[in-house]
């Protein structure tokens, strides 16, 4: 039934949905000793329940939520309770503290209204992939406007297993592998507080969507696992990141095609391969990318830092607008790069030129330390030279041996200003 105004407390369980292992057991109990018929006889049409056990009174909501989960089904459970609260604005779905085994689920909108999804505890995948049944996701949030996801909780992607049989690094079609996260057509929303650990691939994917904020926001795997980028976005716009602290095996950041005014500041990323625009141009009709703004970042150990990336002798595109600034490195490779001839593991069978167009693009008050001697390195396409390209006040220090730090360049000529350690362009290829 719908949630019913409890008055006897001072914060009404009116719209609230709520998964609580102990209150589970408890009237687990109730329902073996009565029966489910004569419990939701005796309960399930009053306006409140109280059980002094619990201490508290619980709405009929609530009720109907721990009936489901006293059968261990926590996907059935999880489901339902969404249905229930997408129904009521300003409504939340809370999952208390504790581990909680959950299959491939999608919470749908749209809703009533604003709707919380409050994660205390931690969600746990399937480690087997076959149980997803080719599918690209675990927790799906999906068409939803006003959505809150928050609680400091954990979504457990158990991703061991798959990273093994991963061969997307290799192969140009590979199987498609579980996202822990998706936003699909998610607007007007905040994520934060919240961990995601161990996905199977992506941790998080953005697709088509608007408005949506990402605070606080923490991400963790091996610096080995394949194809576990951080935060991963197409086709979205006016998306913000802030101290977000990334650590995988893949970009902290990726963003491919068709966004538009992305601010990421103050994130924290190590291990990974930092924070890149693409790859683009692998596919027919890619979106422009415009308006990226990355400012306030620490890289620490990664094997790339801020990097375009575009694939040689594909598709047509745009990427503009784009400018990282103020950022430190520490002993990372590959600090900053332009890589129009991007082909991993020599997935190009035409090594004719990049057809993707990039210009107004900045680097700006970068410093620190690099791994690598090359610390700069701007390789643009033959075809379509990169315009509008800034070198302002960097200052990265290579510390192996064999001399100092240098910089490349091929079909740029960037504006310079500042301090320029290594000089710009000193090799021209």
């Amino acid at each position: 039934g719908q949630p019913v105004e409890n008055e006897e407390i001072d914060t009404p369980l009116l719209n609230c949905f709520i998964v609580d292992i102990e209150k589970i057991k408890h009237l687990h109990k109730l329902q073996t000793k009565w029966g489910n018929h004569h419990f939701i006889q005796q309960f399930g049409n009053r306006k409140e329940i109280k059980d002094s056990k619990m201490g508290k009174n619980l709405s009929i909501a609530t009720i109907s939520l721990l009936l489901v989960l006293a059968s261990t089904n926590a996907q059935q459970a999880l489901t339902k309770a969404w249905k229930a609260a997408c129904t009521v604005a300003g409504s939340k779905v809370v999952i208390s503290a504790g581990a909680y085994k959950l299959g491939l689920v999608t919470l749908l909108g749209p809703c009533k209204g604003a709707i919380e999804f409050n994660l205390q505890g931690t969600l746990q995948a399937p480690s087997d992939v076959a149980s997803f049944n080719g599918k690209d996701g675990w927790v799906i949030f999906k068409q939803i406007d006003g959505l809150t996801v928050s609680g400091g909780g954990v979504f457990d992607g158990k991703g061991q297993l798959a990273w093994e049989k991963n061969d997307c690094n290799k192969e140009k079609s590979c199987n498609a592998l579980p996202i822990n996260i998706r936003f699909d057509y998610v607007t007007n929303s905040v994520v934060q507080d919240i961990t995601s650990k161990d996905s199977k691939f992506f941790h998080i994917n953005l697709f088509e969507c608007k408005k949506l904020q990402f605070q606080s926001v923490t991400i963790i795997a091996p610096a080995d696992s394949p194809n576990t980028d951080g935060i991963h976005m197409g086709r979205s716009s006016q998306i913000t990141i802030t101290n977000a602290n990334i650590g995988t095996g893949d970009d902290c950041i990726s963003i491919g095609d068709g966004n538009q005014d992305v601010s990421a500041n103050q994130v924290t990323c190590g291990p990974g391969h930092g924070i890149s625009i693409g790859s683009l141009g692998k596919y027919e009709n890619e979106q422009p990318v415009s308006g990226i703004r990355v400012s306030g970042a620490t890289l620490s150990n990664t094997e790339n830092c801020v990097r375009i990336k575009t694939w040689p002798s594909a598709h047509s595109g745009v990427a503009s607008d784009i400018h990282f600034e103020d950022i430190v490195m520490k002993n990372v490779a590959n600090p900053i790069i332009i890589d129009q001839n991007y082909c991993p593991n020599n997935q190009c069978s035409n090594k004719s030129p990049s057809k993707v167009k990039i210009s107004n693009v900045s680097f700006k008050k970068i410093r620190g330390t690099s791994s690598t001697k090359e610390a700069v390195k701007l390789i643009c396409s033959t075809s379509v030279p990169c315009q509008q390209v800034v070198l302002s006040d960097i200052d990265l220090a290579y510390k192996g041996g064999g001399g100092s730090s240098t910089s490349s360049c091929a079909n740029v000529k960037p504006a310079v200003s500042g301090k320029q350690n290594p000089p710009a362009c000193t090799n021209k290829l």
